[in-house]
């Protein structure tokens, strides 16, 4: 799995920009105050540690592709940058973290479940997921493409299915809700 994460990000071109960023970047500022510890869990380039930074905010990125990290660390040079094993959990303490921001990142994940306790495990008592992913409130004709075997998802949300499972990994609080115009995306609020 390493190999096949390297080599997505060696296909996206350096300084790409992310996918809805700007609407992304709103949701995520909005719940991010200066001093907070923010984890960017999936970093990728580094494009949202570097705005959660400008922001006051003290940013550890993480990533499970080392390419995603050599381009993170290169754009946002003074926060702590920390490869992760696939599948393993991860290497933080408890209560870490203020926030996680996990932006287009559950998609990518195959036990998204065990995922989203151990974030529950690393944030604070009262701290806040921030999440994206894709929505998918159910297949449509001619959407061939959008679910092609090749992508790089291994998972598909309804807003029913993704509150579902961060509430099953230990989340009292979750609000989930359908945004944009096709695509639409999910942003999630978990504490």
């Amino acid at each position: 799995m390493d190999n096949w994460r390297e080599d997505v990000w060696r296909s996206v071109p350096e300084g790409a920009a992310p996918e809805r960023f700007a609407a992304r970047r709103a949701f995520l500022l909005g719940q991010v105050a200066p001093g907070d510890r923010v984890l960017d869990l999936g970093c990728g380039d580094g494009a949202f540690a570097a705005v959660t930074a400008g922001a006051g905010a003290i940013v550890t990125m993480a990533d499970v592709a080392r390419e995603a990290l050599r381009r993170a660390r290169e754009r946002v040079p003074g926060a702590e940058a920390v490869a992760l094993d696939e599948g393993a959990g991860l290497p933080f303490a408890e209560d870490a973290f203020d926030l996680v921001w996990a932006g287009e990142v559950l998609e990518h994940v195959a036990d998204v479940v065990g995922l989203l306790a151990d974030v529950r495990r690393v944030l604070r008592w009262g701290g806040t997921l921030v999440a994206t992913t894709p929505w998918h409130p159910r297949v449509i004709a001619g959407t061939d493409r959008h679910f092609d075997p090749r992508a790089d998802h291994l998972r598909f949300f309804s807003a029913r299915t993704l509150r579902g499972i961060v509430a099953d990994a230990g989340f009292a609080e979750v609000d989930v809700r359908a945004t944009g115009v096709r695509p639409r995306a999910l942003h999630v609020l978990a504490r």
